[in-house]
């Protein structure tokens, strides 16, 4: 078995990697009818993702040869059901943010092929083509995509990095009145645009999965984790000031491929279809994967006996297909169900249906970091104590801010998981 590790600036890039993915592409038509009060939200989640970056920063410290990421934190704070749970909802999480992949990718793709914006069926079932399309190159032996995601995220950011430093130039600021557009009270509109916003920075805790593997873990994933999280939030931050100054409000809101429409503007047409291939191709890599990942969360809990063991099941190039296969399904199922809405629309709901499943871990990896600590030295240091709430409470305002049906759809899918848990227990006493 290799015993090479990856540093800090691997580290950092699978973290920078698995944060900008498809999210920030179609973020800033869903942020369009608040205005320029979403810019008040991205300071909100970015401030929340430090907190939260942060706090697995420290986690990876405590249990740096900890492999798992959030589940496995919460096995060691809190026991078998709160980690339970943490798989649950981030395996939840993942298929959920798949076919809001899917969604973005569609959205893109209409730049070069208009009809998909007329025909609904057509759109779903391009959708479900590539869901299913890296569904079969995850049965395949894992160095087969390894290449692929290096040059995808590369071509991910460079497009956001072009519209955001060279679109400042092309600014109306007249495109920022009225400072709220929704209707709304502005607590109201920034607790959305927080919640939609935070969406964009799913994954910043993924330097931790993979914390054997990583050199001096204790202190490399800290520094990576923050790192990351700095650098995505400068990206971010820059690129949707940069649309919003350059489409009015109005077309923004209605916009399937913000970037590319942005780029048009101040380039003409032919910049609009490299911007969006490049957008296309960020898509692609995010949807392969995140695919990859949907089947690795549960079969790590089916080997600790939390998940049906059906998902541990692998093939023989020891990629665990039987799991990816039954996430597919869900995955494409959520985004038939939402085509009846407009395409921004789907992608919105999606994106906090995934937002709201990923904060149960988020808070159960608090809580277990604080009673790590209070194990190991005997104490809760004040900050860290302080910091624990702060991410606390955030995750909390979060998931108010999905709004009532979101929670509803959230809570039934988690309450839909405990009975399988009752289940395995029994199975395995």
């Amino acid at each position: 078995m290799s015993t090479k590790k990856i540093g800090f600036w691997s580290s950092t890039s699978l973290v920078v990697g698995n944060m900008i993915g498809s999210g920030v592409f179609l973020l800033p038509a869903s942020l369009a009818a608040y205005g320029a009060i979403s810019i008040v939200g991205w300071i909100c989640s970015s401030l929340g993702a430090i907190v939260l970056a942060i706090i697995f920063g420290n986690l990876g410290k405590l249990a740096p040869e900890t492999t798992g990421g959030p589940y496995a934190y919460t096995r060691l704070g809190l026991g078998r059901f709160p980690a339970y749970l943490v798989a649950w909802g981030y395996w939840i999480s993942i298929w959920c943010t798949n076919a809001a992949i899917a969604v973005a990718l569609v959205g893109y793709l209409e730049v070069f092929f208009p009809i998909l914006g007329k025909n609904q069926l057509l759109a779903v079932l391009t959708g479900l083509g590539f869901i299913w399309l890296f569904t079969w190159v995850n049965s395949k032996p894992i160095k087969t995509v390894a290449f692929v995601q290096l040059v995808t995220t590369i071509l991910k950011i460079v497009p956001i990095l072009l519209i955001a430093f060279i679109g400042i130039a092309y600014i109306k600021m007249d495109h920022f009145t009225p400072f709220n557009l929704s209707g709304e009270s502005s607590l109201s509109a920034i607790t959305a645009t927080t919640t939609l916003t935070l969406f964009a920075f799913l994954g910043m805790e993924t330097a931790t999965v993979p914390s054997s593997s990583i050199k001096n873990a204790a202190s490399t994933i800290k520094r990576a984790t923050v790192f990351g999280t700095l650098i995505t939030i400068i990206v971010y931050i820059l690129s949707s000031v940069a649309i919003m100054g350059i489409i009015p409000p109005d077309v923004l809101v209605t916009s399937n491929a913000p970037f590319a429409d942005a780029a048009a503007l101040f380039w003409g047409e032919s910049a609009k279809y490299i911007v969006a291939a490049g957008a296309v191709i960020a898509t692609l890599g995010a949807l392969n994967g995140w695919i990859l990942i949907q089947g690795q969360i549960p079969m790590a809990a089916s080997q600790d006996k939390l998940f049906p063991k059906i998902f541990g099941k692998i093939n023989k190039n020891r990629s665990p297909i039987i799991g990816i296969v039954l996430s597919s399904i869900l995955a494409s199922i959520l985004m038939g169900l939402n085509y009846t809405k407009s395409l921004v629309d789907a992608f919105t709901f999606m994106m906090k249906l995934s937002t709201l499943s990923v904060l149960t871990p988020y808070i159960l990896s608090t809580i277990s970091l604080l009673i790590l600590l209070h194990k190991k030295e005997g104490f809760i240091p004040l900050p860290k104590m302080i910091l624990s709430s702060l991410s606390i409470l955030f995750c909390i305002w979060v998931i108010i801010g999905c709004g009532t049906e979101t929670i509803l759809w959230g809570l039934v899918l988690l309450i839909i998981g405990i009975p399988f848990y009752v289940y395995l227990t029994k199975k395995s006493s």
